[in-house]
């Protein structure tokens, strides 16, 4: 069989520790687990930093990413940190995985090591997040995802950066046009998923995602370069087509609407799936009919809904439609995990019911009104086809989990 045919898994736990190595599964696909990392605890104001994040998406098509702004400048709560090699002799690092940028790049934590495989661009690369910003020289190495090697892949090497504290940089998995205006004196620059495909080692631009919700005992996440797990799914893929609708289009964009019970929140409108946001981000109007269906509270330290047991019980569905099928979360998935409150808001004995749909910061315009965050992803399977321009959606078997 050859590389090009063959589907490569990287799982990640959310744990912090020393990589675990599995047995593969199968002939045809490599499975290693590694460690990963997540803030464990006191994060100011989660919907705050989400917020920051989602601002910057919006304008950084607009204006470019160098000249974004944004306020906040903290490591988000619900990090998926992936170990990459790179050079040779390899030194490893511990990368965001980040599904809205695609630049890849290090040097917060752990500085770079330059080694034989080194190659110093001399191009200057700079790149502003919700939730940080970097900047530096751009070079070409030799990265590897487990038993994956990529040979003169672009990376930025920070040379000043902020909001990245616990981590070494970001391993960047959007469309390679979200680099665009990023590094001086070329266009774009490829992707690790554009290198993956164009160097034979996957055959196609897929990469599925798969999330097992944070609280639960066995919380990991895997990462299939070059197709999808399809053990890991429980229902049929809907596949729907990037969004014609810019901004979102420039992103993992998509189009749906979203009822929450019998109330449409949002109808028809463009947004984004993004692994680097925590919460489910919707358009401030439909918030706000979202918080008063629910009868839920502001809490101004998080910036998360708060509900009683009482209105926790009267709970209703919030149904996303997606390509015509309606992807459900339920009641139970609707609430940040009560056993991890304390990544949240900093109290061991907090006992609070938060609920994880957030403010965006701006009225719906049908260009920008959602982005789909981590808690929507621990439900579903999604899948990233850069092959076909599309996003899958499925259900596994954490999507009506009650564990929170």
């Amino acid at each position: 069989m050859s590389p090009a045919s063959l589907k490569f898994v990287l799982s990640f736990l959310l744990l912090v520790g020393s990589p675990v190595f599995s047995t593969p599964v199968n002939t045809h696909k490599i499975s290693l687990s590694l460690a990963a990392k997540f803030k464990a605890a006191g994060v100011t104001n989660i919907a705050a930093a989400d917020r920051a994040r989602a601002r910057v998406l919006r304008q950084a098509t607009t204006i470019g990413k160098r000249d974004a702004n944004a306020s906040i400048t903290n490591v988000p709560a619900i990090g998926y940190v992936i170990q990459a090699g790179i050079g040779n002799p390899v030194k490893h690092y511990q990368l965001l995985v980040d599904t809205a940028s695609g630049n890849t790049w290090i040097g917060a934590d752990q500085s770079y090591t330059i080694t034989n495989t080194s190659n110093d661009t001399e191009n200057t690369v700079s790149v502003t997040y919700g939730t940080g910003n970097f900047s530096g020289v751009e070079y070409l190495d030799t990265v590897t995802l487990g038993p994956l090697s990529i040979t003169q892949q672009s990376i930025g090497v920070a040379s000043k950066s902020a909001g990245f504290q616990g981590v070494d940089g970001v391993l960047g998995i959007g469309p390679v046009g979200l680099t665009k205006g990023t590094v001086s004196n070329v266009d774009t620059v490829p992707t690790v998923m554009d290198n993956l495909f164009s160097q034979g080692t996957i055959g196609s631009e897929i990469l599925g995602v798969y999330f097992v919700p944070a609280s639960e005992d066995d919380a990991t996440g895997t990462l299939t370069f070059g197709g999808w797990n399809n053990s890991l799914i429980t229902s049929g893929i809907t596949y729907t087509p990037i969004t014609s609708t810019s901004p979102a289009r420039s992103y993992w964009g998509i189009d749906q609407s979203i009822t929450y019970g019998d109330s449409a929140l949002l109808s028809s409108v463009s947004g984004i799936v993004d692994t680097g946001t925590v919460l489910i981000l919707i358009a401030s109007d439909a918030f706000n009919t979202y918080q008063s269906a629910t009868g839920a509270t502001l809490d101004e330290a998080t910036g998360l809904l708060k509900i009683t047991s009482d209105q926790y019980s009267n709970l209703k569905s919030l149904i996303f439609t997606i390509g015509g099928t309606a992807f459900t979360l339920t009641p139970n998935a609707q609430i940040w995990p009560r056993s991890m409150n304390i990544v949240i808001s900093g109290k061991s004995n907090d006992e609070s019911i938060y609920l994880i749909v957030a403010d965006i910061g701006s009225k719906s315009d049908s260009t920008f009104d959602f982005i789909n965050g981590y808690t929507f992803l621990e439900r579903f399977y999604s899948i990233f086809d850069t092959t076909n321009q599309r996003v899958g959606f499925a259900t596994t078997a954490y999507t009506e989990s009650t564990v929170n």
